[in-house]
């Protein structure tokens, strides 16, 4: 056949450490249908500084590749809450071949059309805390890139007709695929009139979704006389694929006949209505044809684009005891982005009657439903048993429903089809089913009621059930419960949602408490860094004590919004929020670098009200910007200790010697406040992690409180025993009051005029 190459690519992304789905990186692709082959190159390279970081260590990159939903996946080794079914997927670890650069390629045979997502994160780390632009990070980009391979101008095969063929000996298989309608329990492929060197060299196989692979189903045309390949609950509303292919080693020549076979399950009365042509009532293509041979009104279908001849129809028989029943359908309510509830048509109550099961069918729509959780509950009415031992069975299947002709059948499973079992009985009257990530398209749930005896199983006689059922679509499990946040991700154009879960809990729904802190624990760490906070009364004693009341004002405002800025940052339950978080964060930030603008302004013993709006200006436009940016908060920083270092040099140009010009204030004030505070900075920037950060930053509070208290130099009041002294014109002398209160060693009250200085 014809092949047609396609090409697909995405942007390299930033991975993350995993903590949870929240911190993964996700890829939506689409596969087209006919798809022989697809090939995912999947690249990956280091960037340091905008560079490429061949300093930067090797970290396994793992992916995780999923069709029709994204993959739930759970690297940590977690434990899923209740009743949850976690869906399968494949996963690969990138290991680097270049200092800086590695690629790798996971090939999928024959893929399944439709969505594919891939998943990719860096191994979890020891969560460091770290300053936004302290020093170049490494980062780890991911890109993935999809080539695939298709066929084209496939044969479709048209039930109830014959199509001939004859393959050449350069050709070693011939592929077609049916459309297979609702309301269809059986699948027959039937290889006839097959002549060939070697009797009938052939292999027959035949796959959903996409053309068969070495492990589909199969019959070796040899051993089997006829040659049919029978298929019992095939999915509705798919594409079937049919392979012949010959035996390895068969030269020359293999003509054949191939035909396939539908049966419909449906009741005449309710499938095929007279004035309705057969194709019509399965949901089929007019063009297809119809099954069972010509229907009224109907014509034959064009001639198949591969050359040959023109089927011929034959007359195909429905087994008697071949019957489904009637699918009941839900109506969909959109409350809000995965807040879909599915109402049952005369429910929520359903009768499910001893002869016969109950089928429904919830569809879910395409991309759309596939980034939340499909929660599924069964409630027995018990006083509706009439006191019988009955027990009430679901199975809910993807894209087929699983009607099994087996009366006492307690399974959800065949050959070729999985499905997921709930049982509710009066002992167990309540089941419930969650499903992360459903696959989209037409979930179906069929309710049996059996009556247990001693042999097992069996109908009931007389005994209609009664079940309480809710089917609906979730954000999240449980709203990720009291220690977990359900957020709402996207990538591109697709929604999903997951938990990022606190307090040391994790989890699909933050459920699991192997590491969960203890209510005891998250009492002592909101009490450390709410009670560090005390810290600072003594700079607002010293600063009240030496006159500076706009200090104490400042010192007194960061430390009211950082008691209740951590006592709403706390992760478990012990939180208290007066304010909104925004606003409380805001103004601990601020409080935080105002502080040390009015400490270092009044160290440099500058007197003007502009400095201090300017500050707070200058501060407020920083953290709008970035609040957690390394230079939006250490340029003010910067600015207030470059105006102070200009007062000191103006000072020290003038006297003609240091200043402060004692050794006293340098040794027992000065230097203990700036180591104290440079501890306090190295504390925050390098050894701060989320596991010590409760410790860590209430040391941080004591010591930047303490610093304080060092570094704010005494104001003198001018001697009120003396007043202003005019200053001579021209050369001459000035009387320099109060120069103790220069030096800033002395109290104010024992200031007096010691010294004349020449002007």
């Amino acid at each position: 056949g014809l092949f047609v190459t396609d090409y697909f690519t995405r942007t390299p992304r930033k991975l993350s450490p995993f903590r949870s789905f929240a911190s993964i990186e996700l890829f939506h692709f689409h596969i087209p249908e006919d798809t022989v082959i697809a090939v995912w190159n999947l690249i990956t390279f280091k960037e340091q500084g905008g560079t490429f970081g061949d300093q930067c260590p090797d970290r396994s990159i793992t992916v995780y590749f999923r069709s029709g939903a994204p993959s739930v996946i759970n690297p940590l080794h977690t434990h899923f809450p209740r009743d949850t079914a976690v869906p399968g997927s494949f996963a690969l670890t990138l290991t680097w071949t270049l200092p800086n650069r590695t690629t790798g390629v996971f090939n999928v045979t024959s893929p399944l059309p439709g969505d594919w997502f891939l998943a990719a994160h860096l191994p979890k780390d020891e969560g460091k805390i770290s300053v936004k632009g302290l020093y170049e990070e490494c980062q780890y980009l991911f890109q993935p890139q999809l080539i695939v391979q298709r066929l084209v101008n496939i044969a479709v095969l048209y039930p109830g007709y014959v199509t001939e063929q004859s393959m050449a000996p350069h050709n070693r298989s011939c592929l077609y695929k049916v459309f297979v309608p609702s309301y269809t329990s059986r699948v027959l492929v039937e290889v006839l009139r097959c002549r060939g060197t070697e009797g009938c060299p052939l292999w027959l196989r035949m796959r959903a979704k996409a053309p068969p692979l070495h492990n589909s189903t199969a019959l070796d045309c040899r051993e089997h006389a006829p040659c049919q390949l029978a298929l019992d609950l095939p999915f509705w509303q798919h594409w079937y694929y049919v392979l012949v292919e010959k035996h390895p080693g068969v030269l020359g020549t293999v003509s054949f006949q191939v035909t396939v076979q539908l049966t419909d399950c449906s009741r005449p009365s309710l499938a095929r209505p007279p004035f309705l042509p057969s194709s019509a009532s399965m949901n089929m293509p007019h063009s297809f044809g119809s099954v069972g041979g010509l229907a009224l009104g109907d014509s034959p279908p064009p001639a198949s684009p591969n050359g040959t001849k023109h089927p011929v129809p034959i007359p195909t028989a429905s087994p008697a005891g071949e019957r489904c029943w009637p699918v009941r359908p839900t109506l969909r309510n959109e409350l809000d982005t995965f807040s879909v509830h599915f109402y049952i048509f005369f429910g929520p109550n359903v009768s499910v009657p001893p002869d016969r099961p109950a089928v429904f069918v919830i569809n879910l729509l395409p991309v759309l439903d596939s980034g939340g959780v499909l929660n599924l509950e069964l409630r027995l009415n018990v006083s509706s048993l009439c006191g019988e031992n009955v027990t009430v069975f679901g199975c809910l299947n993807h894209e087929v429903p699983l009607t099994s002709g087996d009366n006492a059948s307690v399974t959800c499973e065949t050959e070729s089809l999985a499905g997921f079992l709930l049982s509710v009985n009066a002992t167990a009257s309540l089941s419930r089913l969650r499903i992360p990530y459903p696959q989209t398209g037409s979930w179906y749930l069929s309710l049996r009621s059996l009556c247990a005896t001693e042999h097992g199983f069996e109908p009931c006689t007389n005994v209609t059930a009664e079940v309480y059922l809710r089917a609906y679509l979730s954000p999240c499990i449980n709203d990720c419960g009291i220690y977990g946040q359900c957020k709402l991700l996207r990538t591109n154009n697709y929604l999903y949602a997951a938990c990022e879960c606190k307090a040391g809990w994790n989890g699909w729904g933050c459920t699991d408490n192997a590491e969960a802190f203890s209510y005891g624990f998250q009492l002592l760490s909101t009490l450390l860094l709410c009670l560090s906070n005390v810290m600072f009364v003594p700079p607002v004693a010293i600063a009240v004590r030496s006159h500076y009341l706009l200090e104490a004002a400042v010192y007194i405002f960061t430390m009211f919004f950082s008691t209740f800025y951590h006592a709403c940052d706390q992760p478990g339950i012990v939180v208290f929020c007066i304010m909104e978080y925004d606003v409380l964060q805001f103004c601990d930030f601020l409080g935080s670098l105002m502080s040390v603008w009015v400490t270092v302004i009044a160290m440099a013993r500058l007197q003007p009200v502009v400095l201090y709006l300017l500050g707070a200006m200058l501060l407020s436009m920083a953290l709008q910007m970035d609040r957690h940016g390394l230079w939006n908060l250490l340029g003010p920083s910067l600015f207030a200790l470059g105006i102070m270092a200009v007062a000191w040099t103006a000072r020290t140009i003038r006297r003609r010697h240091c200043y402060p010009p004692t050794w006293k204030r340098w040794a027992f004030y000065l230097c203990p406040g700036a180591l104290i505070a440079a501890a306090a900075v190295l504390l925050y920037a390098f050894v701060e992690t989320e596991e010590n950060y409760f410790y860590i930053h209430s040391i941080w509070h004591l010591l930047i409180a303490g610093s304080v208290g060092f570094l704010l130099p005494p104001r003198a009041k001018p001697s009120g025993r003396l007043g202003p002294l005019p200053r001579r014109k021209g050369c001459g002398y000035q009387l320099c009051v109060n120069e103790q209160e220069e030096l800033g060693l002395v109290d104010p009250a024992v200031a007096s005029i010691n010294s004349i200085c020449t002007s």
